[in-house]
């Protein structure tokens, strides 16, 4: 078992987003990262099989695809293909966990 807290662990950063690996197994993989205001994870996708969840913590932005963007506030989660175009824009203060399985 492991305990993490993950507020305590993974401070924002004024310059570029912060990333903290929770947790990589053959099973899965869970990350957080935290966005300040106007930063972004740009779009993006992965050539292989699995899938992706992107769960909104605290704050507000936006979730990236290819050609659309959905507003994301706290509590929203997308749950996608990891191969389908994906990312994160952060319009207020944003933490975000992020699970892929299987891990890449």
């Amino acid at each position: 078992m492991k305990k993490l807290n993950i507020i305590d662990e993974n401070a924002f950063n004024d310059s570029h987003m912060t990333r903290l690996l929770v947790h990589d197994s053959p099973y899965f993989k869970i990350l957080n990262f935290n966005f300040r205001k106007g930063q972004e994870l740009p779009v993006h996708s992965h050539d292989i099989e699995g899938q992706v969840s992107i769960f909104v913590l605290e704050g507000e932005g936006e979730f990236l695809s290819k050609d659309k963007r959905i507003s994301a506030k706290r509590g929203d989660i997308l749950i996608s293909d990891i191969s389908e175009p994906h990312g994160i824009r952060a319009d207020k203060d944003m933490r975000v966990l992020v699970t892929i399985a299987p891990p890449i």
